[in-house]
């Protein structure tokens, strides 16, 4: 278990990671509602457990992490870049154009750091299942990450991964849920044209999951939850659900669905910045 320093080392490179999300919706249109819900969880993930060579990022070694939730790809890229694959400069002026590297969905052709192009819903479970069993099929010893987003889930695509990922033991292979209950334009649970998730933790058990529920924003409880991970090389695929909120921090978007993307003028990223601060 991590100990309180490096807890608060993890918090703080949260906060700076919204502050760098933020940045970057003054300068370009971004999904950033979805990219502030899952910042904790991709900071743990990115700058605490992922076995990982910046320099060297096709190391047969290192761990495996798929965006499903493709249009997350600011906070991806954030998160890369403090990790050390990435310029931040670069990001902030070129995300979104013809031939960047930083696409508004990520895309591995531009971008060799990256598993998988992602931003079509639903595919990233079944391609981290692929890679999982090819990884149990050599005898390696990496974990691959899936991070989904709770309405992607009513993919299809999505439980018969859950279902194969089971069936063939797959105790290498973690999903991450951004659990925030909000869909592009309503709440998960009351929206008249989406599929309601609950009893959403009992489904995953029933697809043969060990199943964690977390608070998504609480650093202590993310750390526990990736330091009692099976071993790679058990059968039993494990999904970490974390409660979380769709805009975390700046308080005049968080919960709301006009703000599933958009952009900052000055004064707004001003205000937001100042939001940020009293979270510290």
């Amino acid at each position: 278990m991590a100990d309180i320093n490096k807890i608060q080392e993890l918090k703080d490179q949260a906060y700076q990671m919204r502050q760098m999300i933020a940045r970057l919706a003054r300068k370009v249109d971004i999904h950033i509602g979805g990219d502030l819900s899952m910042t904790d969880m991709m900071t743990a993930i990115y700058m605490y457990k992922m076995r990982k060579d910046p320099q060297n990022v096709k190391w047969p070694g290192r761990d495996r992490f798929l965006l499903s939730k493709g249009h997350g790809a600011g906070c991806l890229y954030v998160a890369m870049a403090m990790a050390g694959y990435d310029d931040l400069d670069e990001i902030y002026e070129t995300y979104g154009k013809f031939g960047s590297r930083y696409g508004a969905h990520p895309c591995k052709v531009q971008n060799p750091a990256l598993e998988m192009s992602s931003g079509s819903l639903g595919h990233g479970l079944a391609l981290g299942a692929g890679m999982a069993l090819a990884g149990k099929l050599k005898k390696e010893d990496h974990y691959v990450f899936v991070m989904l987003g709770d309405a992607e889930c009513a993919e299809g695509s999505v439980w018969e991964a859950a279902l194969s990922a089971s069936n063939f033991k797959l105790g290498n292979l973690v999903a991450f849920v951004d659990r925030n209950k909000m869909s592009l334009s309503a709440p998960t649970e009351d929206s008249p044209n989406g599929m309601k998730m609950e009893p959403f933790a009992d489904k995953w058990r029933a697809f043969g999951w060990n199943v964690k529920v977390i608070d998504g924003h609480n650093m202590e409880e993310i750390v526990e939850a990736l330091d009692n991970l099976p071993a790679e090389d058990s059968d039993v695929p494990t999904v970490i659900i974390g409660n979380t909120i769709k805009g975390k921090g700046i308080d005049f978007i968080e919960n709301l669905a006009q703000w599933h993307n958009g952009t900052f003028d000055d004064e707004q990223l001003e205000a937001a910045l100042k939001s940020l601060e009293k979270t510290r």
